[in-house]
């Protein structure tokens, strides 16, 4: 009785109450799950890069003033910008650049509105009037 002789030639006992799981089922209940939620996206978080904000010179700051009272003074006037968006989760953001039509410039709360993104003036790194060759 060493090598199971009693046992080998039964039939595989089948559930009397139920029915079998299939294959996929029960290998779904091995696999890996995430132990701790949110890991994943903390690493990620810590990770990602943000850049630092530009100071601007001088001359910079009084070429955007020109080009702002240059577009104050004209209607739907077609502009090419850069900016600063401040990241949410973390010190630093992103420049992002923006090609559309001026709707409005509030100088109250500083912001220009470029095709309903608003953007803060003091935000602005760069900002440049398109003007098409066929003018």
């Amino acid at each position: 009785m060493d090598n199971y002789e009693d046992i080998i030639n039964l039939e595989h006992p089948e559930p009397k109450h139920h029915v079998r799981m299939s294959i996929y089922a029960r290998s779904a209940q091995f696999a890996p799950f995430a132990a701790l939620t949110g890991y994943e996206d903390q690493v990620y978080e810590t990770g990602r890069l943000t850049n630092k904000k530009h100071e601007l010179t001088e001359e910079e700051m009084l070429n955007i003033n020109d080009c702002l009272v240059e577009i104050s003074n004209s209607e739907n006037v077609k502009v090419h910008v850069t900016y600063f968006l401040k990241d949410e989760k973390k010190s630093g953001g992103k420049y992002l650049t923006l090609e559309g039509i001026v709707k409005k410039i509030d100088k109250y709360k500083r912001q220009i509105n470029i095709d309903g993104v608003r953007i803060a003036i003091d935000d602005i790194y760069r900002i440049e009037i398109v003007r098409d060759n066929y003018e």
